[in-house]
């Protein structure tokens, strides 16, 4: 898992150093007056978006918030999640890439709140798709758990271990076949998928052994990468959008972005709460990530306000674009440009 570990940290790395230097800074419409850029004729609701819930196709109930910890450094991990339940999130994401599923699990004891109020994610990594089951049970242990309450595909990509290069008698179609024999184990609540094209949907939904639609599918979504063909075919499907990087990662350009910090100025809060509140009001849970208690509790801090409708489509209306994962580190091409 070391190895496992290190890979992927270097791969998102490389990731985050391929996007553009100035990705998302588009100008503020000139000589339009600030209060009118904002306003709308429909008065914000005071939703409790902490609290909030979507409802997947399983009946399950996915809190719209929680906490993501991909890229969180080793030894910082539990002290996060411990800090995230005791603020009041109750939906943690982890992926066996990570490397930190046993730092989640720590993190999960340590704060004292009962498994059965905690949404907990966790994914199978391109490697194990020939041992799903096997892969699940060494998640498991590690967390510490008896169950994951979702459980998804990673990557659409069947990697021979040590090699870049996929197995040429197995692919995504197969790791679902097996996947979906996880339900009924009492070791999966509901399953799903992450960074799924409408290509490989499409494959999927169509060959005779999916029997289980997917209950979600986990994608990069923030105003740079709104991806709106992909979620839109993800709800036709019946199957919710959970947004990854919806903050735009470390460092993130978003936070310096004009038009969102006008936005957040006006209303008296955070670019990454203003990017929380929009995912949501778009219809996907979001798992911001951080390591700080204080952020953590900033992130969560999104009950008693809304963005109006113009404010949404000032988001909606950006126009550079960048995305945070690609696929140039993966031994198949799994985006097609058919998200947008």
């Amino acid at each position: 898992m070391a190895a496992v570990k290190n890979t992927a940290y270097v791969l998102s790395r490389r990731a985050l150093n391929a996007r553009p230097s100035l990705p998302c800074f588009p100008s503020p419409p000139p000589a339009r007056p600030f209060l009118r850029l904002f306003s709308s004729s429909r008065p914000a609701s005071r939703p409790n978006f902490a609290s909030q819930t979507f409802t997947l196709n399983t009946g399950a109930k996915i809190p719209a918030i929680g906490l993501g910890t991909w890229q969180s450094r080793p030894n910082e991990v539990a002290v996060a999640v411990e800090a995230a339940l005791k603020a009041g999130y109750r939906h943690i994401d982890t992926a066996a890439a990570y490397g930190n599923e046993a730092e989640v699990g720590a993190g999960i004891k340590a704060s004292g709140v009962p498994r059965d109020q905690i949404w907990l994610t966790t994914k199978l990594f391109n490697t194990d798709h020939k041992r799903v089951a096997e892969a699940l049970d060494d998640s498991l242990a590690k967390l510490g758990v008896d169950y994951v309450d979702l459980y998804l595909i990673h990557w659409p990509a069947s990697v021979i271990p040590g090699q870049k290069a996929v197995f040429e008698d197995w692919n995504f179609v197969d790791t679902w076949r097996e996947v979906q024999k996880l339900v009924g184990t009492g070791k999966v609540k509901n399953i799903g998928v992450s960074n799924f094209a409408i290509k490989n949907l499409e494959i999927l939904l169509n060959d005779p052994s999916c029997k289980i639609v997917p209950a979600v599918n986990q994608i990069e979504l923030h105003p740079c990468n709104p991806s709106p063909k992909l979620v839109a075919y993800n709800t036709s499907k019946g199957i919710h959008s959970t947004g990854y990087s919806c903050l735009g990662s470390t460092n993130s350009p978003l936070y310096t972005n004009a038009t969102l910090k006008a936005l957040a100025d006006a209303k008296g809060k955070t670019v990454q709460q203003v990017l929380l509140v929009w995912g949501i009001q778009k219809g996907w849970s979001v798992i911001p990530k951080s390591v700080t208690p204080a952020r953590i509790e900033g992130n969560f801090d999104i009950d008693g306000w809304s963005l109006t409708d113009d404010e949404v489509k000032t988001i909606d209306a950006m126009t550079e674009r960048f995305k945070v994962c690609g696929d140039g580190w993966l031994p198949i091409k799994v985006f097609f440009g058919d998200d947008e």
